[in-house]
């Protein structure tokens, strides 16, 4: 599998900031250098890693599939998304789907499907992708169905699943790639924390001209240190 820089943000996935900059929704107090003493530690642990008080992190199931396949190929959409705009038969994209949400045991990668906690709607999918030893630097890559756009939702799972990376996983980086004129997706990735590192040029060839894509990241320390 590789989805690497892959351009998955639809539209404003990572919407407008909910919490101010450099917060995150995921609760610093909990990390600790030390082991934990007891089993409520443990639990209240995994009771916050996927969720916060407004979305959660779920494993995903078939009938999420087939909603990101009707997102994925709707041309608006795909202009955010692909570089080129080529819809494809569902059967093909739900196996793609699929693939990237196994969660195997062994595996570095982590995929998973977003969900609102007021009302249990679907609005989502979310990915990290290539944690492996030794270098432990996964790709994220976010699907925001459209509408859920610019309500937050995108934020908040990105910065729940870097949580995770970095705490679960125990990743050293995390990096993703963004069209350039997806100024506003940047925009919330930045409130996310994350750091611009460099600029592709002319990558994406869109309506008879070339686009630059964005290159943004987050480190382990940076992320701790976020936190307060």
């Amino acid at each position: 599998m590789s989805i690497v820089c892959q351009q998955l943000v639809l539209g404003t996935s990572v919407g407008a900031m909910v919490l101010g900059p450099g917060k995150s929704s995921y609760d610093g107090s909990m990390h600790t250098d030390e082991p934990w003493n007891d089993l409520q530690q443990a639990q209240q642990y995994g009771e916050r890693l996927l969720r916060d008080a407004a979305v959660e992190l779920r494993e995903s199931e078939p009938e999420d599939f087939a909603a990101m396949a009707r997102w994925w190929n709707d041309p608006a959409w795909a202009v955010l998304q692909q570089r080129i705009i080529k819809p494809r038969p569902e059967t093909g994209l739900m196996d793609m789907f699929a693939q990237w949400s196994r969660n195997e045991p062994n595996s570095g990668d982590a995929g998973f499907s977003i969900f609102e906690r007021g009302s249990g709607s679907f609005i989502g999918h979310i990915t990290l992708h290539g944690g492996q030893l030794p270098h432990r630097a996964a790709e994220l890559a976010v699907m925001i169905g459209p509408d859920f756009v610019g309500q937050g939702f995108g934020t908040r799972a990105t910065k729940l699943m870097s949580a995770y990376g970095f705490r679960e996983l125990g990743l050293h980086r995390i990096s993703l790639c963004v069209a350039a004129f997806n100024q506003r997706a940047i925009k919330a990735y930045e409130n996310a924390g994350y750091i611009q590192e460099g600029r592709q040029r002319e990558v994406y060839f869109h309506d008879g001209a070339f686009h630059d894509q964005v290159l943004l990241s987050l480190l382990s320390g940076e992320y701790f240190a976020q936190q307060g």
